[in-house]
């Protein structure tokens, strides 16, 4: 059975990024740019509830962005905002001598940055293809899916010399359910339906400092 967390050792605690981490759905942004909102919109929410396959409906959602110019990466990444909360959570969790990381089905070139900013340890994620300075509708790589997710928890709580045991993983998505499976205590931020069922918890209030009581680091 797993175990939860106690308040007496270091936390590896691990992130979504879209619609957790940060406020944002980063492809849909993309998606506006690229005129094509409306279409990744309702795959992503399909997607999200467990509907599609996450890498198939990825690749067509990324199929879309098609001859978008390299520099509107750069435009999108300033219109990402932080989740409210994310600076106290990452803080708290490293003056406790643990690690933050996330794990994303979203896009390196957009998450880079925001991961640097926020503190986080690790950052997964989806690389775009690019060729002659625009997107080419295509990934490089190995898509980062829910699989992916959950190897990564367990490869940087390794990294970290945490123990699984003292893991948490936050997420919104059915994408993030084998990640949430791995670790010692799942939170379902603002979640889907579906991810609430596999949570131990639930939260609505879209403010991540919630889950320092939980960890024992505030009263």
């Amino acid at each position: 059975m797993t175990q939860r967390p106690t308040s007496s050792a270091r936390f590896l605690v691990i992130l979504d990024a879209d619609s957790t981490l940060i406020r944002d759905e980063a492809i849909e942004l993309l998606a506006e740019r690229a005129g094509s909102l409306d279409r990744v919109a309702e795959i992503t929410a399909q997607a999200m509830n467990g509907e599609l396959d996450f890498a198939a409906s990825l690749r067509s959602r990324v199929a879309t962005l098609i001859g978008l110019p390299v520099c509107a990466l750069a435009d999108v990444a300033q219109r990402i905002q932080l989740t409210d909360g994310v600076e106290e959570l990452v803080a708290g969790v490293h003056r406790a001598g643990g690690r933050v990381g996330v794990a994303s089905g979203g896009f390196h070139e957009l998450l880079d940055d925001v991961a640097e900013a926020a503190g986080l340890d690790y950052c997964e994620a989806n690389r775009l293809e690019v060729k002659h300075d625009a997107l080419t509708g295509g990934l490089t790589g190995p898509v980062v899916d829910a699989a992916a997710k959950a190897r990564s928890l367990l490869r940087w709580a390794a990294d970290a010399g945490i123990p699984v045991s003292q893991t948490i993983a936050i997420g919104d998505g059915a994408n993030d359910v084998q990640m949430m499976a791995e670790a010692a205590l799942s939170v379902a931020f603002n979640a889907k339906p579906m991810v609430r069922s596999h949570a131990h918890v639930v939260m609505d209030r879209c403010d991540l400092s919630q889950v320092l009581p939980l960890l024992g680091l505030r009263g």
